[in-house]
């Protein structure tokens, strides 16, 4: 399953660069670079990184603050301020973001190049992975998007990627934004022990059931027995309590499958 679903990430991915991004207005913030021009007035034309403080200065007009502002907010802002100096009748300002700088969101946990990466404008979940290297080999079928400013003690938003990669689920393809934090879990896990030809830890595949786990871990020793089987399970508070199971129940994360010794 994990194959299939790095193979469709990959699909996925080369869909996404191959489609066309009707891109929402980027929100300006301090480290970007834009780059201005004002028609029919080349000696007005400025590159300039926005400052700590959220501000470039600009011909004519000195500092002016634009972090926080949309690209078309901030051409009407320096359009404006041409026109109250008495600088330039009908100012047309076109202002276009040279280098993203000031959007940030971390991705965090098991991909292959975990780290803090600059977005631009509508980047969503995937756009990240991406950036990240993809799920590594540890990584599980979901994702946790935390959003800034989130309140604290209710967690992240759950993200499935399996939906998401095998089901084409695009609600799942989440918008980021600055100061997001995408954390990928490790994978679940089982643990099979007993009359097992190999026992130890498997990842936990969706809906698996005793049968498959035993299947993955080499079926049964000349000693063991269907009948019997157990999982060792823990409850809502943590205890550990024991289940009589048949081959077709179901695991869940951390369930322990003990394979009995058969009596004849």
């Amino acid at each position: 399953m994990l194959s299939r679903i790095r193979a469709r990430f990959f699909v996925f991915i080369i869909g996404l660069l191959s489609t066309p991004v009707f891109a929402k207005n980027y929100v300006l913030g301090s480290g970007d670079v834009v780059r201005i021009t004002v028609y029919e007035h080349a000696d007005l034309s400025a590159v300039a990184r926005i400052s700590q403080a959220g501000s470039i200065n600009f011909p004519l007009v000195g500092e002016v603050f634009i972090a926080g502002l949309g690209e078309r907010s901030a051409e009407l802002k320096l359009g404006e301020l041409l026109l109250q100096g008495g600088f330039v009748k009908s100012p047309q300002v076109s202002l276009i973001v040279e280098q993203y700088r000031s959007q940030q969101v971390s991705v965090l946990g098991e991909v292959n190049k975990p780290g803090v990466y600059v977005i631009d404008r509508g980047n969503r979940l995937m756009d990240l992975l991406a950036m990240a290297g993809g799920v590594n080999a540890s990584g599980g079928e979901n994702a946790v998007v935390i959003k800034k400013g989130g309140n604290e003690g209710q967690g992240g938003h759950p993200i499935d990627l399996f939906q998401l990669l095998q089901k084409g689920d695009m609600t799942q393809n989440v918008e980021v934004a600055d100061g997001d934090i995408i954390y990928i879990p490790r994978m679940d896990v089982f643990y099979i022990y007993g009359e097992a030809q190999r026992p130890g830890s498997y990842r936990l595949q969706r809906d698996m059931t005793v049968m498959q786990a035993l299947s993955m871990g080499g079926g049964l020793t000349p000693r063991g027995t269907q009948r019997g089987i157990q999982i060792k399970r823990k409850d809502a508070s943590g205890a550990v309590v024991t289940i009589k199971a048949d081959l077709s129940e179901v695991l869940l994360p951390d369930d322990v499958v003990y394979v009995k010794e058969s009596l004849f």
